[in-house]
């Protein structure tokens, strides 16, 4: 039996540690997606950027078409969301444990910065995909989780405070409060992670 593809990126005695505890569908899943990143995501990241406009404006409000083209074929393709589990997310996740996508993070990572959105595993998506879908509401998870969960729009995480070593979440000064039907949020925040995506945010929320 020739031996599966992962050990052309790491070494064979890893993959014999592991390999015992990936299912048929994860060993399967796993092949399809070196499979993608050598023959689509690869190829296609110079185009990617040669895609990207240069005026600040426009930059970070472009839908990058090669871009939208991959991530049609990742979801036909069955490479998508591969981040939730559904063990853990019965109800939006894939058949994969943390071990078996861990394996899957880290051939991505081999993919440049391109890949992980072309099958919607980004970040901040995965993090605010996974709160959202084990604390949102029915609401909240029909406005954000759903579109986010189709790669129809993107998220933004602000954590970042310029006076306190935010690192550790203690620190965090910003605030947030009731007052009747409304929620005030009180914090001055320094850096966002996926910034361009906070001028489209609305309803965010620390």
């Amino acid at each position: 039996m020739a031996p599966h593809p992962v050990v052309e990126y790491t070494s064979e005695a890893s993959w014999a540690m592991v390999e015992d505890k990936f299912s048929p569908y994860a060993k399967e899943t796993l092949a399809k997606l070196i499979a993608f990143l050598e023959e689509e995501i690869l190829p296609a990241s110079k185009l990617a950027h040669a895609q990207l406009p240069t005026d600040p404006e426009k930059r970070w409000k472009t839908i990058i078409p090669v871009i939208a083209e991959l991530k049609e074929k990742a979801k036909k393709l069955g490479l998508w969301n591969l981040f939730l589990s559904k063990a853990h997310y019965p109800e939006y996740g894939v058949p994969l444990t943390n071990l078996e996508y861990a394996v899957m993070a880290e051939i991505l990572g081999r993919g440049g910065h391109i890949a992980p959105e072309v099958v919607n595993c980004s970040a901040p998506d995965t993090g605010n995909m996974e709160v959202l879908a084990r604390y949102g509401s029915p609401e909240q998870q029909k406005k954000w989780l759903v579109p986010l969960l189709n790669g129809e729009i993107r998220s933004a995480f602000a954590m970042t405070e310029k006076n306190v070593a935010s690192s550790d979440a203690t620190n965090i000064r910003t605030s947030i409060r009731r007052e009747g039907d409304e929620i005030v949020i009180n914090g001055h925040k320094w850096r966002v992670n996926l910034l361009e995506n906070l001028f489209e945010c609305s309803g965010a929320y620390h």
